[in-house]
């Protein structure tokens, strides 16, 4: 290869990545000015998730007996803390890529103000997705040391369960910017998103009883869902229980989604600020 296409391949990678840091930049700078609007979502509701059935619901089935049959013989809060965690990081994802996204084509126009400079919608669009990746990993560490405080935490482990728990929500926040890029008015759409996906995923995934306790017509309605394979990522990391196939399998799915989804966010961009 010549030199000046060796020094012009070199150049030309990161000065992609510096453009997508940039956008990413752009919406840390609006974040942390604006925090207190996104701690319920972000922080307090999964907080409230861990009191009202990790600790409330779970003193009261902790005398039933049948608990350690369910969760291999750990306790509820231990068992549940993890799955939270893969819960807590869907829903931010599911909340930062709709009305955001929307907003920033429609409203605020924010994407169209980056594009009109050197910036390309691939780059928005990465930029946007990495954020989320960003925020996603910065929630989630705080969501550790409060279930941590709870006595939820069993193991190290729960570090590789936040990594599987930032995964999963960057693959369905790919997926769901991917739709949002198609919304031209958010009533209907959004609320059909959280209605029909993002609350039976969350209830229907293994978060709160083992998905063989479902009816086996269900069950491989569980097995896509993306939260389902975070979850059992997660809750294997910090339990101690890895099937190294399994995981690996649960991974591959992850990162299959993710790569349909920046490649479908990626070229949805494109086509709604070129035309």
């Amino acid at each position: 290869m010549p030199a000046t296409a060796t020094a012009t391949a070199t150049v030309a990678v990161p000065a992609y990545l510096r453009g997508v840091l940039l956008v990413v930049e752009s919406f840390w700078t609006w974040y942390r000015r604006n925090w207190r609007a996104t701690v319920v979502s972000s922080v307090l509701q999964p907080l409230l998730f861990l009191l009202a059935f990790g600790v409330g619901f779970g003193s009261l089935v902790a005398g039933t007996g049948q608990v350690a049959a369910a969760t291999g013989g750990f306790g509820y809060l231990v068992w549940l803390a993890p799955a939270l965690l893969a819960v807590s990081a869907v829903q931010t994802a599911a909340f930062d890529s709709t009305y955001p996204v929307l907003s920033a084509f429609k409203w605020q126009r924010t994407y169209h103000a980056m594009s009109a400079g050197p910036l390309t919608p691939a780059q928005v669009a990465l930029g946007h997705l990495g954020w989320t990746t960003a925020k996603l990993t910065g929630t989630g560490g705080i969501y550790v040391v409060v279930i941590a405080v709870f006595g939820g935490v069993a193991s190290p482990g729960i570090v590789v369960s936040l990594l599987a728990a930032v995964l999963t929500g960057t693959a369905f926040a790919s997926l769901v910017m991917a739709f949002a890029a198609t919304v031209e008015n958010e009533g209907g759409p959004f609320s059909a998103l959280f209605r029909f996906v993002v609350i039976p995923m969350t209830l229907f995934s293994g978060t709160f009883f083992p998905v063989g306790r479902l009816p086996d017509w269900v069950q491989p309605v569980a097995w896509i869902s993306p939260l389902w394979h975070g979850t059992e990522l997660a809750r294997g990391a910090a339990l101690g229980l890895w099937r190294p196939l399994a995981a690996l399998g649960h991974v591959a799915y992850l990162l299959a989604l993710l790569a349909v989804g920046v490649a479908l966010s990626t070229r949805l961009y494109r086509r709604r600020l070129t035309r």
